[in-house]
């Protein structure tokens, strides 16, 4: 027997204890007599590898059953089975549901086991893929970042403000393929590497801009996109940087055309946050940046909004002292610029301090040295 568990969901008993008796040697087995329960079992105990349930059952039925496990328990794999061999019903299971597969009544036991041994090996290339995705993909994406924004403090500073706000819109949003979010808000400006220095610090301290830094500015998600698409499994990525400055009305209004649902979410949530940063960076405040941004209609997807207003995600208790090198500690916000000994930008105003920010930090003191002591903003409980 191996390690994938396959809930049965089925109104007759009899029906569920052959199951158990043909598959409990093969699979690790669980049973259920009806929708609720089967939703109860998931909840204590799931997700499991794949769901197979009856589709006329008293109550909520297996198509309902089936799509509310596909919103919460996404990577399962779903099997329906029936006697009621209507193609209507097949088409309403397998369009509202996304069903691996629509198996009829009476199935005979080897055509079940290779569904279910196929259905198992789908679960596990699911899995795979999500890990690569979480843990190599994801996880070199972050360690060229922060390469990046060593070399390029002024660019980067910004992506990592807004990431924790777009993972944490995103999951109120129950969107799937997450981390296509998190990326997205990580590399949001790589484009602005290309930018003089001087004309970054310009447009990241709110300084008015000759038509030729702005035209600089507003290509930069095009130059991003670009960078991004040479990654494999980032196409959708490059698409959300390459329109984000684009207003809600403008991304709505190419729906099931130019780009597809997540790209235009994923859109939609990195102008709202940049502009959210933007608003705090100037002092706002967050309430008073969500007013101002409301106050824009058709600019904002309403939805996000309402988020990141009931989230209060920058509201949490923060105190601003000033600190010498040594009393650093990773967490703090920088709340202004770290110059060096000679003046130069070390890490902007806003950036969040790193390890590996406090090694850059200690190569400049030990060769440059840096202007004491640093204004930091830090959670009440962070010294």
């Amino acid at each position: 027997m191996n390690d994938n568990v396959i809930l049965f969901v089925d109104d007759q008993q009899g029906i569920l204890r052959a199951f158990e008796r043909r598959f409990r040697k093969l699979f690790s087995v669980r049973t259920a007599e009806s929708a609720a329960e089967a939703l109860e079992i998931l909840q204590a105990e799931g997700p499991f590898s794949v769901i197979v349930s009856d589709m006329h059952m008293p109550g909520m039925d297996g198509i309902e059953l089936l799509s509310r496990v596909k919103k919460l328990y996404p990577d399962m794999v779903r099997i329906m089975l029936t006697g009621d061999s209507h193609l209507k019903t097949a088409i309403d299971a397998v369009n509202s549901g996304q069903i691996f597969r629509f198996l009829t009544k009476p199935c005979e036991p080897k055509g079940l086991k290779n569904a279910l041994e196929q259905a198992v090996n789908q679960y596990d290339l699911q899995t795979a893929e999500k890990e690569l995705l979480n843990k190599t993909l994801k996880g070199s994406v972050k360690v060229l970042c922060e390469l990046l924004s060593l070399a390029n403090p002024t660019a980067f500073s910004r992506g990592y403000r807004i990431r924790d706000v777009v993972v944490e819109v995103a999951q109120d949003l129950h969107l799937e393929r997450q981390w296509q979010y998190e990326i997205a808000a990580l590399m949001s400006h790589i484009g602005c590497i290309t930018i003089p220095d001087d004309i970054l610090k310009k447009m990241y301290s709110g300084v008015s801009l000759t038509p030729k830094e702005l035209s600089m500015k507003n290509n930069h998600p095009s130059v991003g996109a670009k960078l991004i698409s040479k990654i494999p499994r980032l196409d959708h990525v490059a698409v959300m940087v390459k329109n984000q400055i684009r207003t809600f009305e403008d991304l709505e209004s190419w729906a099931g055309k130019e780009l597809t649902v997540e790209e235009r979410m994923g859109a939609q949530l990195l102008k709202a946050a940049i502009d959210h940063d933007i608003l705090l960076v100037k002092g706002l405040g967050h309430l008073g940046a969500i007013k101002e941004m409301q106050k824009q209609k058709g600019v904002y997807n309403s939805d996000i909004l309402s988020i990141l207003l009931e989230k209060k995600i920058h509201e949490e208790p923060l105190k601003i002292i000033s600190l010498n090198f040594e009393d650093i500690l990773p967490g703090m916000i920088a709340d202004e610029d770290i110059l060096a000994g000679n003046g130069a930008l070390i890490i902007p105003r806003g950036q969040e301090i790193t390890w590996s920010v406090i090694q850059e930090l200690t190569n400049y003191i030990n060769h440059i040295g840096i202007k004491d002591p640093i204004r930091v903003r830090c959670r009440e409980t962070l010294e």
